[in-house]
């Protein structure tokens, strides 16, 4: 009975996403291969400096704005809501940056994530999320897949 409820709170969650979204997703195909050590590197390179090399966060409290007004940049382990979104939230966020992400699903929102579009291939950036998808515990992992298959049902991709 919980799974179900689980699995019906993620299929909302995707719908909701979709419907933010507005249907003007870019669609970015996720690579077949999968190269977890070059995520890990590319992540400490690009990443680590905002979000922790351990995948902490910037600081404890990162829901609260800090002095400038932006939100610090949140942990992607388990104790943050990285895994509360779909593959393809992700990449975007990563690719295009917060700011414009959040723009293009019509929310006006100051973000202090920069994307890396134009410094990280595509592949780059599905290593990195496939590293920091890697750190989470099975069950995390399974949930989160669960908000990304709704979100490609969404975007009619299989």
């Amino acid at each position: 009975m919980r799974a179900v409820a689980v699995l019906a709170g993620a299929v909302v969650a995707g719908a909701g996403a979709w419907f933010l979204w507005g249907g003007q997703a870019e669609s970015f195909g996720q690579p077949k291969t999968v190269n977890i050590e070059a995520g890990r590197a590319l992540y400490q390179e690009n990443c680590a400096a905002c979000h922790g090399a351990d995948l902490e966060g910037q600081v404890e409290d990162w829901r609260s704005p800090g002095e400038d007004g932006l939100l610090p940049a949140p942990p992607h382990d388990e104790t943050g809501h990285t895994w509360h979104h779909g593959d393809m939230l992700l990449f975007n966020y990563t690719r295009l940056g917060g700011k414009e992400t959040l723009a293009r699903q019509g929310l006006e929102f100051q973000s202090g994530m920069p994307g890396f579009g134009d410094s990280l291939s595509d592949q780059e950036i599905w290593d990195i999320i496939d590293y920091i998808k890697s750190t989470w515990p099975r069950r995390v992992q399974e949930m989160q897949a669960v908000r990304t298959e709704a979100e490609r049902q969404q975007q009619g991709q299989q």
